[in-house]
């Protein structure tokens, strides 16, 4: 009976009209997601900063001091621990919101993660340091997953290319906004308190202070539906539909429901099951690919600039400067979001990536460093918005925050070893090696995706799981 139900919701959800209702609940999920990736895009522009407050010596490293012969893995013990958090959030307690919903798993993870990194801001060794970022990695790793299935349940058919490119475009407004900070007190010291250490608190503020603007956002419709909860169900679509009929004029047309979702217990093992297995495993290897690119260049941008001739100021002026284009890949996207197969849109972005990333290894010149770095940023982030709708929309809803957990968590494993590797591979061959690695990491992405990814656009969630 729910399964009947939860598809007739559905089918309501996905004839809504483009409106200012539905637009407002993506932009506030996005506001989740936007110190998500404030923190997670700090871990490159407080680099600097750390290193010169001596946190990554042998002797502040406690069990990583045998990294040290590495000369950049110290700060990569830091990226490794960002993402060991990412994983074990990702990875173990994704399936929280199958269970208990996206709305609490969403808010309350996003407490979890502020509160530890205000810990971790105080902290005064690199390994204590490393320790906290790990916890509160667990914390914005279960979030990131949740923002994910979340937008795709809730926005209609027909726009949820779109609504992703919104949501990537929020969310990336932290990047700029945290390169900008970052140029401004890494260098500096304001009441005595490291400037990596302000940038950080900063972040931690505005998360908790998004944490009361989230707790508006209603709980997802074909979840409440798919768990028995019709009344809660029907009681939040109707009310989105009477306030999307009240801002156009007129009645809503009548639903159409075009398949049910198939009957499932829900379990863990059915993303193993014959149906999805070729899904998980491809997603899997290219989870793994693009990861490498992705952070594996924002991550490490103004060492990467250092490595390039450019002085530790200019680095950190250079890269606010490539930051900037961060929200505005996904910005683009808006105009071809919904025209376009996902899998298309991946693909190009990784072509862009690898061919932009092999000149910045071979230039010098500072105006082309920005316009090869600015041209990969915008590639990365029209692949990201792609990829994170696509993902989603490759399982159903009773199974699809666990699922894409699972192939999640491999680039928040892949990303973690990638920071050391690319700290290996920069003392080794300098940029050009990190490019290296990073090209073939995007061409084995294009593989997976182009040939056995299967097409979505245009086709409701409940027959892509079909």
């Amino acid at each position: 009976m729910s399964n009947i139900e939860s598809i007739k919701i559905a089918a309501r959800l996905d004839r809504l009209p483009a409106s200012r209702t539905l637009w407002k609940l993506i932009v506030l999920i996005s506001l989740g997601g936007l110190f998500e990736y404030y923190d997670l895009f700090f871990t490159g522009y407080v680099a600097p900063g750390m290193t010169r407050s001596g946190l990554f010596t042998p002797a502040s490293l406690g069990v990583f001091a045998s990294l040290a012969g590495i000369k950049v893995a110290g700060f990569g013990t830091f990226v490794f621990s960002t993402f060991a958090g990412l994983w074990v959030g990702v990875a173990l307690f994704s399936q929280l919101a199958d269970r208990y919903g996206r709305r609490p798993v969403f808010t309350w993870s996003l407490v979890w993660y502020a509160c530890c990194t205000i810990v971790m801001a105080f902290q005064h060794t690199g390994e204590m340091l490393n320790v906290w970022r790990f916890i509160a990695g667990v914390g914005f790793g279960v979030q990131l997953v949740t923002i994910d299935t979340y937008i795709s349940e809730l926005t209609p058919l027909a726009l949820r290319g779109r609504s992703f490119s919104v949501n990537q475009f929020v969310s990336l407004s932290a990047v700029p906004a945290v390169a900008l900070l970052a140029w401004l007190l890494v260098p500096v010291t304001p009441l005595g308190l490291d400037g990596w250490r302000w940038v950080v608190l900063i972040g931690s503020g505005g998360a908790i202070v998004t944490w009361f603007l989230v707790r508006r956002v209603p709980e997802s419709p074909r979840w409440l539906a798919l768990h028995g909860r019709m009344k809660e169900a029907d009681a939040i679509t109707a009310d989105i539909e009477r306030r999307i009929e009240t801002e156009i004029g007129k009645p809503l047309p009548s639903p159409h429901v075009e398949a049910e979702e198939d009957d499932g217990e829900g379990r863990f093992s059915e993303i193993f099951s014959s149906r999805y297995w070729r899904r998980t495993l491809m997603l899997s290897v290219f989870n793994m690919a693009q990861v490498i690119g992705f952070y594996g260049f924002a991550a490490w941008v103004p060492t990467l600039l250092i490595a390039r001739g450019i002085a530790v100021t200019h680095s950190l002026e250079y890269s606010f400067i490539i930051a900037i284009a961060n929200p505005f890949g996904p910005l683009l996207g808006t105009f071809f979001a919904d025209y376009f197969e996902r899998k298309t849109q991946i693909v190009a972005g990784l072509i862009v990536m690898g061919l932009s990333m092999l000149g910045f290894a071979h230039v010098t010149a500072p105006i082309v460093l920005i316009a090869l770095g600015v041209l990969f940023t915008l590639a990365a982030n029209v692949m990201s918005y792609a990829y994170h709708n696509y993902q989603a929309e490759l399982y159903p809803t009773r199974i699809r925050a666990r699922a894409v957990g699972f192939v999640y968590s491999w680039s928040r494993i892949a990303a973690a070893f990638a920071g050391l590797a690319i700290g290996y591979f920069l003392n080794l061959g300098g940029t050009l090696a990190v490019a290296t690695f990073i090209a073939i990491a995007m061409t084995v992405g294009i593989i997976v995706i182009g040939v056995f990814g299967p097409s979505t656009k245009g086709i409701a969630l409940e027959r892509i799981s079909h």
